[in-house]
């Protein structure tokens, strides 16, 4: 069975570079733009993306810049009142904490309570009056940020007070997220805000990932299952107004997939090819998400990371055996791989491994050798030769 799951697992990566990673790879990228090619791509991705006509964008250029955003000065009473706001709400906050901390030894159960589950609901309150009334948007996400924290630990304080010799952990947190996700979900349902999905989404795999823990599923299971599922959901967010979120959702989602996956290939061979075969995923993954021009932050981080994990396994797996120039091959071969995929961060990493190696096996074999360190000089002479002829023949083609 596990081989079984290492196997489809490795296909479904590996492939994926083929047929589905604008889908699945999603999960690295960037919205970083460093060039006038790079830029164009994200016009026109954003273009395509929110339905965006060129003769729009032509009337749009040649406005004026007062005409496509009004900016009205804002008065120094303006200022002030916003000003005193923060000033207030942050004073208030910091007075019930400090109530909160200095009695909570000598409140009772119902105090301690109404102090965290009934300020969390007054909160929750406030927040629901002010989306209904849509006269105060900024202080919105503080809102549904501290309330949401709030009712957290109020939940579990009831939980506690009310069965204080409880020791199952996971049935109150079982509870506490399900609850939360559930008040959530129906507020961005209703309100359909960035922020209330993101604590949708905090809250309703926080759930998940308990209740699969009740159900003593190994935690290699759990994560591939939640990671996959997160993909999909990323991937869907992409294409709505809470884009903002696909880049965070994404780079979770990979961590989680491929830390399970890790665990399950660890537990059927050894840590060694965990960290190979995981490692190349990572780069398949990060070379499909550069290929569906998204996310190529993403793409680079992805790059760094999972090279540096094949290598270090690689390298392990061949040291001291008769095959240990296999690194060298595989290392020189990468080079390739970075001049056509024009990624600094494989360049880097595929540098340094090479030079890595180079030093550890002439201390090893050559470590009293004139001839080898006069070898390897002679080697780099003819390959910079080398690429200064092919640079010149591609010009002249």
């Amino acid at each position: 069975m596990i081989w079984f799951l290492v196997l489809v697992a490795v296909i479904v990566l590996f492939g994926g570079g083929v047929w589905g990673w604008p889908l699945v790879a999603g999960i690295f990228g960037a919205t970083s733009v460093r060039d006038k090619p790079s830029t164009l791509e994200t016009i026109v991705r954003h273009m395509r993306s929110y339905d965006i006509t060129p003769a729009e964008v032509e009337t749009a250029f040649h406005a004026p810049a007062t005409s496509l955003r009004a900016s009205v000065p804002r008065s120094a009473g303006d200022i002030a009142r916003t000003l005193f706001s923060y000033l207030g709400a942050i004073f208030i906050v910091a007075g019930i904490s400090v109530y909160i901390g200095t009695f909570w030894d000598t409140m009772g159960s119902a105090m301690r309570v109404l102090v965290t589950l009934g300020v969390g609901y007054v909160l929750l309150i406030v927040l629901v009056a002010a989306l209904h009334e849509r006269k105060y948007p900024r202080i919105i996400v503080p809102l549904a940020l501290f309330s949401g924290i709030v009712m957290t630990s109020g939940w579990f304080v009831l939980i506690h007070e009310v069965f204080p010799r409880g020791d199952n952990w996971r049935a109150a947190a079982l509870m506490v997220f399900g609850v939360m996700g559930v008040q959530h979900g129906a507020l961005f349902g209703k309100y359909r805000l960035t922020v209330l999905a993101l604590s949708t989404l905090f809250f309703a795999y926080a759930f998940m990932q308990v209740g699969l823990d009740m159900l003593e599923i190994p935690f290699g299971y759990i994560a591939i299952i939640l990671g996959a599922s997160l993909f999909l959901v990323a991937s869907s967010l992409e294409k709505t107004p809470h884009h903002a979120l696909s880049e965070a959702a994404l780079f979770i989602a990979i961590c989680w997939l491929n830390a399970g996956l890790f665990d399950r290939v660890a537990i059927a061979t050894s840590p060694n090819w965990a960290s190979l075969i995981v490692g190349l995923c990572v780069m398949f993954t990060a070379y499909g998400r550069q290929q569906a021009e998204g996310f190529s932050r993403l793409a680079g981080l992805a790059y760094f990371v999972g090279s540096i994990m094949a290598y270090s396994g690689l390298f392990e797996l061949v040291h001291d055996q008769p095959i240990e120039l296999v690194y060298l091959a595989a290392t020189a071969s990468m080079l390739y791989a970075c001049v056509a995929l024009q990624s600094r961060a494989l360049l880097v990493t595929t540098v340094v491994a090479m030079l890595g190696f180079i030093g550890y096996y002439t201390a090893k074999h050559f470590a009293n050798s004139l001839g080898w360190p006069v070898t390897l000089v002679v080697m780099g002479v003819a390959f910079l030769a080398v690429g200064a002829i092919a640079l010149r023949v591609k010009r002249r083609i």
